[in-house]
């Protein structure tokens, strides 16, 4: 029986081993889906504003409106698919993902791509949860641990080969209408994986003829706390034009986080099931877990979009070049994700320590690469540094997912995933701020003062330097993390 405040309890669902890897293949197709909408319109900004014009604020919001509306919805749907149905809420974000994407691709002007991104992220808000959800109670134990690594490698290769798609695609339909194929690649994409989430995804939870409880006010509350929090991130770029005037805004958000955190308590004490069960937090492998994963995306987004803005910007690399510089990286970390998931369960925590170590020496070796090596090999040098960050990053991502949800029970599943993704998108935003501002104030503080290719090169060592720190953040959360397992296990 379940306690008052709590979902029901559910166990993982048997299905034929064949069925059940269609169904996780399913959930892994929709991840990737949702994650490449972020990486790879990065690189059409250039052709969109060349064809619809606008300034740095539309374009900011084009990449930050699709985040923000992703992190909204994600802790309410996961929430919903937990007491409903994932597989419902799966085919109708992956419908709704398909629609915004065709009206993105349809956009006659600057501010009607902006709200088609909007309800784009809304749709990817609505069907990741569901993708954690599913593979959590799908999977136990060791075969969790390798289903991770598998969702883990696909996930890597998604963000690292986005910028890659991207500059594809704009090569192919040209500086005028190439970016409208970023979006209208999805259409086809959404159409076959929702089939096929039709016909192999099983009905995890069934509907409990219960009324769904969504705690409003709560709702309301977490809503204003995550807007507060993330739009002054959302609209940095590090241009003298930035107003500190959205800075106050953390201040609402303080408060919006302790009356949520107040009335959560209040509401579960009544006997009702809160937005966000507190008790959560005091899972540590969790609590650990998801901060670690919001350092770590804080930092590899970051160096990504960094490296993008150096080769083209800096060294005038093509779009597509610059995106291919990343795929050492994808290939990397799909390899060592898909080991990680199998080598989890033997090494534990130390496996993401080392990880971690690895994307850090990467960093330094990319900060050494552009202040000490010529313009033609730089490109080729990154490469080899990118590569062995793809080594560290695949032992971080996989085997942290699946030491994250290891103590959380698949009823749940959606819920606790979903915080976790949310932790992902705010430490994009944050990470995204940091780095851009480092970088463009750089280059706004030294221009005139030596030429183009130094000033990108500064500007460029010193806007890793953020991503960097967020990294050994991290370990430094992982190795406490080690530690206090060491010595509950001692004790």
């Amino acid at each position: 029986m379940s306690t008052p405040g709590e979902p029901p309890r559910t166990r993982s669902i048997t299905l034929d081993p064949r069925h059940r890897n269609r169904a996780f293949w399913v959930c892994v197709a929709v991840a990737a889906l949702t994650i490449l909408d972020i990486s790879k319109v990065n690189v059409g900004l250039a052709s969109i504003e060349n064809a619809l014009g606008g300034g740095s604020t539309e374009l900011q919001l084009i990449v930050s409106g699709y985040i923000l509306a992703f992190g909204l919805v994600l802790v309410p749907f996961g929430r919903i698919g937990d007491q409903r149905s994932r597989r419902t809420l799966m085919i109708v974000g992956l419908i709704g993902f398909a629609v915004a994407s065709a009206l993105c691709a349809l956009a006659p002007n600057i501010w009607a791509l902006v709200i088609a991104r909007f309800f784009q992220g809304m749709a990817a808000g609505i069907q990741m949860p569901q993708v954690m959800g599913t593979i959590q109670q799908l999977y136990t134990g060791k075969e969790r641990g390798a289903a991770f690594g598998l969702f883990g490698a696909t996930i890597g290769l998604a963000t690292a080969f986005g910028p890659t798609i991207g500059g594809l695609l704009i090569a192919i339909g040209g500086a005028q209408d190439g970016w409208r194929w970023i979006f209208w690649m999805n259409v086809p994409l959404c159409a076959v994986v929702a089939i096929a989430a039709i016909v192999f995804l099983p009905e995890v939870r069934k509907p409990s003829g219960k009324k769904l409880s969504l705690d409003p006010v709560g709702l309301i509350l977490f809503a204003l706390t995550v807007v507060t929090l993330m739009i002054p991130f959302l609209f940095t770029t590090g241009s003298p034009s930035d107003t500190p005037v959205r800075w106050w805004l953390l201040v609402p958000c303080v408060l919006f986080l302790a009356a949520f955190v107040a009335w959560e308590r209040r509401y579960a004490r009544r006997g009702g099931s809160p937005l966000v069960p507190l008790r959560l937090f005091r899972v540590t492998s969790w609590r650990n877990g998801n901060l670690i994963q919001a350092l770590f995306f804080a930092a590899m987004p970051s160096i990504f979009l960094l490296t993008a803005l150096f080769l083209q910007n800096g060294l005038g690399l093509a779009a597509v070049y610059a995106g291919m510089v990343t795929i050492g990286f994808a290939l990397a970390s799909a390899v060592t994700s898909w080991w990680g998931g199998k080598l989890v369960a033997r090494f534990g925590r130390s496996l993401v320590i080392w990880g971690l170590s690895g994307v850090l020496i990467a960093i330094v070796a990319l900060v050494l690469i552009s202040d000490l090596a010529g313009d033609r090999l730089t490109p080729w040098l990154m490469v080899i540094a990118l590569t062995v960050g793809g080594v560290g990053g695949g032992f971080v991502i996989s085997p942290n997912q699946t030491l994250t949800l290891a103590d959380i029970p698949p009823s749940e599943g959606g819920l606790a995933g979903s915080v976790g993704q949310l932790g992902q998108r705010i430490g994009n935003a944050v990470g995204a701020a940091i780095a851009l501002s480092l970088f463009y104030s750089t280059i706004f503080r030294e221009h005139g003062t030596a030429s183009q290719s130094v000033v990108y090169h500064n500007a460029y060592s010193i806007g890793l330097l953020s991503a960097a720190l967020f990294v050994a953040a991290a370990l430094v959360v992982a190795l406490l993390d080690l530690s206090g397992r060491r010595r509950a296990e001692r004790g």
